[in-house]
């Protein structure tokens, strides 16, 4: 395996011990750095001038990956970018990250990330409830961890994990929509997931019973014969009885309270049925 193809097998940033230890010899790393193919991060340390940024920071601080900063690795759902890098390791860190020093499982076999079930738990205890619930939702739509995540967070301190754990259903096919059960139940409202209506198909919510709020994502109405099928299901639900709503991630996620001004007026007009 060539130099670029080795670095790029490990995330495009590795130390130079570890190429080495994986069939890299001395020349080509030499020959690499002279002729411009790889960018020598700092004594040690080598990168491929398209490694990502978080993973060349992390191999430069003698750390991996983790919390929010590791989720979209692993390809979970994130709502917005983190203003700060999430690192662990078990000493301090030289630069202005959030540091979560300690692992309970093994580290990822190949790129400078914490093992899967370390990010969750991370996430779960750092990051505001909506964000959590997200990651870990989409993780445990893949992965049965449920117990391994309850197991990793007794103690008082974990209560705020636990709580937001517990929210965790696994009914959504998004990020955008885990944010909107939470913002629509912490309303107190009777909210249904994923209900499917006669003649109307699966709609995202239910709301007391007839208001069917649905959430558009970023790749809503990617062309014209969806928009139309959708027209026909909002027909279709009105001419039943329903109310509709529709939403957008911008509603959601800047807007949240406009968002259940117009719900709660909507409630307001029940209709007779």
């Amino acid at each position: 395996m060539t130099l670029e193809a080795m670095l790029s097998f490990v995330g495009g940033v590795a130390p130079t011990h570890v190429l080495r230890a994986r069939g890299v010899s001395p020349w080509e790393i030499d020959r690499g750095v002279d002729e411009g193919r790889v960018l020598r991060v700092r004594r040690g340390v080598l990168a491929l001038p398209s490694a990502p940024t978080d993973f060349v920071m992390a191999v430069d601080e003698h750390a991996r990956l983790t919390c929010i900063s590791a989720a979209v690795h692993y390809g979970l759902w994130r709502i917005l970018d983190p203003v700060q890098v999430h690192l662990s390791r078990p000493d301090a860190t030289s630069s202005a990250c959030v540091n979560h020093r300690r692992r309970s499982v093994a580290v990822h076999p190949r790129l400078p990330l914490v093992g899967l079930v370390d990010v969750l738990v991370h996430v779960l205890q750092c990051r505001p409830e909506e964000e959590s619930v997200a990651v870990v939702e989409c993780a445990l739509l893949r992965h049965d961890l449920r117990g391994s995540l309850e197991g990793r967070l007794q103690g008082r301190r974990n209560g705020k994990a636990r709580a937001a754990l517990a929210k965790v259903e696994c009914t959504a096919d998004s990020a955008i929509e885990v944010v909107a059960r939470l913002l629509l139940r912490g309303a107190g409202l009777d909210v249904r997931p994923q209900v499917q209506i006669q003649g109307v198909g699966r709609v995202d919510f239910l709301v007391e019973g007839f208001l069917i709020v649905e959430i558009d994502g970023a790749a809503y109405h990617s062309d014209r014969q969806a928009f139309r099928r959708d027209r026909l299901r909002d027909n279709t639900a009105v001419i039943e009885g329903y109310t509709v709503l529709r939403f957008t991630f911008e509603d959601v996620v800047l807007q949240p309270e406009g968002l259940l001004v117009v719900v709660l007026r909507a409630l307001g007009r029940r209709p007779i049925r």
